[in-house]
C-alpha cells in the first residue's frame, strides 16, 4: 500500500523514469502558509550533485495542483507532482533479464508478473522520496515549536565522512552509514499503545524509505548488555525531564517530554561498480552483472533530510488526532 496516516495521510504515486511522480496529502489543516519557495531547503537537501551521489540531476520543482489557494492551504487534498526529465532508461534493459542483487528487480518482477516499471527501480526507487520530503515540509508547519533534525554520523563505518566518501570513490564501491534523528519540543502524551506507539509509527515511516535496514530508540540494542538500575531513566522535575535518556523520549509507547533520538541503518545501494554474480533469467545460469547508468554510492548522504520528513509526517499525524481526543475530552 502507499498511503500511511490517520488523519495526515501521505499517499505516494509515480515511477522513477515515468512522466512524473508526486504525492497527495489528505488530512492537512486549512489556514496553514504555503508556497514553492517553502520546499527549496529541504528540496536542496535531498538533491543529488555531491561527490559520490547520482551525476542525474532533476529540477525537482514542485507543481502545486490542488488543496492550495492564494498562499493558504485549504482543507482539500493536496496534490503535489514534481516531472521527470533526465532519465536514460536504456541502462536497465539488462535487468529485466538480469536482476541487480540486493535490489527489488528481482521480487518486483514475480510479484507484479513482469508488468512492473523497471526503469530506474520504478516504483521501488530511492526517487520517491522526494515525494515524503514535500508530505514533511508541509507537516513541518503542522507542529510548530518541534524541531526534527537528522544528520549522518557515520558512513561505511567511519566517523569521518569526508574521508569515507573518498575512499568509497577511489574504491569505486557503494557504502552505508548510520543516521541519527533528534526531536527537541515535543509534548507529553503523543502515541497510542500498542500498534500505534510512537516507535511503532516512526518505525513504519523509516523504513518506507528504500536502504533503511535497521532502527533503534535512545540505548537501542545496547541496552541489552545494561542493568536497569543503569539503564532506567530517572524523573527529576514535574515536567517529566530526566537525569539520562536512554528510553530515547519514549516509555511505553508515549512520548515522555524529553528528546526523542533513534538511529538508523542505512545499507550500501546495490547499484554498486564493481562485479557482481546474478541469476540470468533467460538463460538460467548465474552470470556476471556489471550495473551500467548513474547511481548514489553513498545514498545515506542524501537520507537524513528524508528520515525528518517521515518523523515530520508521523508527528503531525499524531498532534491531530491529540487535538481531536483533547476536544472530545473538553466536551464530556
Amino acid at each position: 500500500m502507499n498511503s500511511f496516516g490517520t488523519i495526515y495521510r501521505t499517499h505516494v504515486f509515480g515511477e522513477s523514469h515515468g512522466n512524473l511522480i508526486g504525492v497527495l496529502i489528505d488530512g492537512c489543516p486549512a489556514g496553514i502558509p504555503l508556497a514553492i519557495d517553502d520546499f527549496k531547503e529541504d528540496l536542496s537537501r535531498r538533491k543529488a550533485g555531491a561527490s559520490a551521489t547520482t551525476s542525474r540531476i532533476e529540477d525537482d520543482i514542485p507543481l502545486i495542483q490542488s488543496g492550495v489557494f492564494n498562499g493558504f492551504t485549504t482543507g482539500a487534498p493536496i496534490c503535489i507532482v514534481f516531472e521527470n526529465k533526465n532519465i536514460q532508461s536504456k541502462d536497465y534493459d539488462q535487468l529485466k533479464i538480469q536482476p541487480r542483487p540486493g535490489h527489488a528487480d528481482f521480487v518486483a518482477q514475480q510479484k507484479f508478473h513482469g508488468f512492473n516499471d523497471h526503469r530506474g527501480g520504478g516504483h521501488f526507487s530511492g526517487r520517491l522520496t522526494l515525494s515524503l520530503v514535500a508530505a514533511g515540509v508541509i507537516a513541518k508547519k503542522i507542529h510548530t515549536g518541534i524541531e526534527v533534525t537528522a544528520k549522518l554520523i557515520e558512513a561505511g563505518g567511519n566517523k569521518n565522512i569526508e574521508e569515507a566518501v573518498a575512499l568509497a570513490i577511489k574504491n569505486q564501491d557503494s557504502i552505508g552509514g548510520i543516521v541519527e534523528c533528534i526531536v527537541t519540543g515535543l509534548p507529553v502524551g503523543l502515541g497510542e499503545p500498542f500498534f500505534n506507539s510512537v516507535e511503532s509509527l516512526i518505525s513504519h515511516a523509516v523504513f518506507s524509505i528504500p536502504a533503511i535496514k535497521g532502527i533503534e530508540f535512545g540505548s537501542g540494542f545496547s541496552s541489552a548488555r545494561m542493568t536497569g538500575s543503569n539503564h532506567n531513566d530517572s524523573i527529576i522535575d514535574a515536567s517529566g525531564k530526566t537525569k539520562t535518556n536512554f528510553a530515547g523520549g519514549i516509555n511505553g509507547g508515549i512520548t515522555n517530554g524529553n528528546e526523542l533520538i533513534f538511529r538508523v541503518a542505512v545499507k550500501p545501494p546495490s547499484s554498486t561498480p564493481q562485479p557482481q554474480q546474478t541469476l540470468n533469467m533467460e538463460s538460467g545460469r548465474v552470470e556476471e552483472l556489471m550495473v551500467v547508468g548513474r547511481h548514489d554510492l553513498c545514498i545515506a548522504l542524501r537520507v537524513p533530510v528524508v528520515v525528518e520528513s517521515a518523523v515530520a509526517m508521523v508527528l503531525a499525524d499524531l498532534l491531530l488526532v491529540d487535538q481531536i481526543q483533547r476536544q472530545n475530552r473538553s466536551r464530556s
